[in-house]
């Protein structure tokens, strides 16, 4: 019975090693796997803000706080256990009675007639992927964990926890992906034309 659990520890060894050196998967490919995307927040709007345009998000006590502080741009939600407030306007602008975060842009523009304003969280394990597509305006990206990854025909770009990325104009197709060895938890924050699909399937090659 010994040598066969030599064999058998050898085996396991090798195994092991091999899945170390990426010659055989450990697990099933994680390349297979799909970003989980969640609708937070959205809202119509008519007109937006003259000028180049930043999202300010900014951190407040209670949700109705930022409710209240809402300006005609902003979107107020409850993520990842903090109280934000979005709001689409000119660069270092603030809101009384928010914490800012950061700032995203300037945005590239887009024209409509009407807006769809929307914020989404997105996430996954390592190596999960979004289907190749587009939207019919800028997207912009905050990290709250992990390393975001986005593929589009200008190259791949890479973010990190805390930190921002902005897309690039309407209709560029894109893959965003999990590019980091933990779980990624980002937001996706839209600015686009309403009366399009807000998502299309789309081609990189």
């Amino acid at each position: 019975m010994k040598p066969r659990s030599v064999n058998a520890r050898r085996i396991g060894i090798l195994v092991f090693s091999l899945c170390a050196l990426g010659l055989i998967p450990s697990a099933p490919m994680a390349a297979d796997a799909k970003l989980v995307v969640e609708p937070v927040v959205e809202k119509k709007v008519k007109e937006l803000p003259p000028g180049p345009l930043f999202w300010r998000l900014e951190n407040f006590p209670t949700l109705a706080q930022a409710q209240g502080a809402a300006g005609s741009t902003s979107l107020a939600a409850e993520v990842a256990g903090k109280v934000w407030l979005f709001t689409l306007g000119p660069k270092d602008g603030a809101t009384a009675g928010g914490t800012k975060v950061t700032e995203i842009g300037p945005l590239p523009s887009v024209s409509a007639s009407e807006y769809l304003l929307r914020i989404n969280r997105a996430g996954g394990a390592p190596g999960a992927k979004s289907s190749i597509h587009s939207h019919p305006g800028p997207e912009a990206f905050y990290v709250l964990a992990g390393k975001l990854g986005q593929r589009t025909p200008h190259g791949v770009a890479y973010a990190e926890a805390e930190t921002t990325m902005v897309g690039h104009s309407a209709d560029t197709p894109m893959e965003v992906f999990n590019a980091g060895t933990t779980d990624l938890d980002q937001l996706a924050i839209f600015v686009v034309d309403a009366n399009r699909p807000f998502s299309s399937p789309a081609s990189l090659d």
